[in-house]
């Protein structure tokens, strides 16, 4: 049976209308260290007291206004307890969708007023605990701005649709289309691209990946003269953004293919990628941006929480071409990784 998503749509956004408003006026009334507040600790991160805060206004909304019309099973970071089925009281089995949302992607930057952060949906046909990212038909992401910033833009897409774009302005209210056109340099000399090194442990080993890269495609460095720039965005959602609006050329999270040099080290893997991080992906692939893994296959995960990904976003086809190679040869001498042999483990 085909599902059709659109239904779903105007209530994601209303739903992301209200998480937005209420983290919008919390971040105005409360000061960054009472919002940085650890509420609790969930399995798959640290859940801040702005978290607890939208988590409330997405199960009461979602129950309010989708469920009512198409039982889900809601999988979300934080939640206690694991998915949670609405409306209450339905069986897991009765329900049409599997909906995979993070309320707020980029929670550290927001809280403290430094950077955008996302509210981050995809919804999917329920087929149980095996629905994957890559089952999901419906992706929609919605900026929440800083406190001093009046625009802030929605994405969304239907699987095999085009990418649909608004920027909204929080002083009028109104709202009007916005250009989704990923860079088409042939190069990433002069533009931004990175590898992610968000936390302590392997930094030095992730910017040797990246030195090797950089200075394999472009060459040594010429006196005076910047050869690309690199952007620390801790957010995933953020990231793609970035890619999608053709700011960025390149950028790669390969967190989790470091645990081996942190055992290594007698240190534990951190915070990693999860599919709720990556549940909007589809908006990014179907604007033009090639997300894939390192190995350069389409991402794919359980919509759970549990999962640690490794992605990595090129914004065309002559990025990829310049930079996989030598993205997959640096990883092969600071971590012995093989593209060929990592099979990707949530493949059936």
């Amino acid at each position: 049976m085909k599902f059709d998503p659109s239904p779903l749509l105007p209530c994601i956004l209303r739903l992301h209308q209200r998480i937005r408003e209420v983290v919008l006026n919390a971040c105005e009334q409360k000061a960054g260290e009472d919002l940085s507040e650890v509420d609790r600790e969930a399995s798959g991160d640290t859940v801040y007291a702005i978290d607890a805060l939208s988590e409330e206004v997405l199960i009461q909304s979602l129950e309010e206004e989708a469920a009512a019309r198409y039982p889900l099973v809601l999988v979300a970071e934080g939640l206690s307890g694991g998915p949670i089925v609405l409306p209450r009281g339905a069986e897991e089995q009765e329900a049409r969708w599997r909906i995979i949302v993070d309320p707020i992607d980029g929670t550290r930057g927001l809280m403290y007023q430094k950077r955008s952060a996302w509210i981050l949906t995809g919804a999917a046909p329920n087929r149980g605990p095996h629905t994957s990212l890559q089952d999901i038909v419906l992706a929609v992401q919605t900026e929440i701005p800083l406190v001093k910033q009046h625009l802030c833009d929605v994405l969304w897409c239907e699987a095999g649709g085009s990418v649909q774009a608004v920027r909204h302005n929080r002083l009028t209210g109104e709202s009007g289309p916005l250009f989704i056109r990923p860079s088409r340099a042939t190069s990433i000399e002069h533009g931004f691209a990175t590898v992610s090194r968000f936390f302590p442990g392997v930094r030095e080993m992730l910017a040797a990946i990246d030195e090797e890269i950089v200075l394999g495609a472009l060459g040594p460095v010429k006196p005076g003269k910047a050869h690309c720039f690199e952007d620390q965005y801790i957010s995933t959602g953020g990231q793609l953004y970035e890619l999608m609006i053709g700011h960025d050329r390149f950028i790669a999270d390969l967190r989790p293919l470091m645990e081996t040099v942190l055992s290594e080290r007698g240190m534990s893997l951190g915070i990693c990628c999860h599919p709720y991080d990556l549940c909007t992906e589809l908006i990014a692939r179907q604007a033009g941006v090639i997300v894939v893994d390192p190995a350069g296959r389409r991402i794919d995960a359980p919509l759970s929480v549990e999962p640690n990904l490794s992605w990595v976003g090129y914004c065309n086809q002559a990025i990829r071409d310049q930079v996989e190679p030598l993205l997959q040869r640096a990883l092969a001498r600071h971590t012995g990784w093989q593209a060929a042999g990592n099979p990707n483990p949530w493949e059936a």
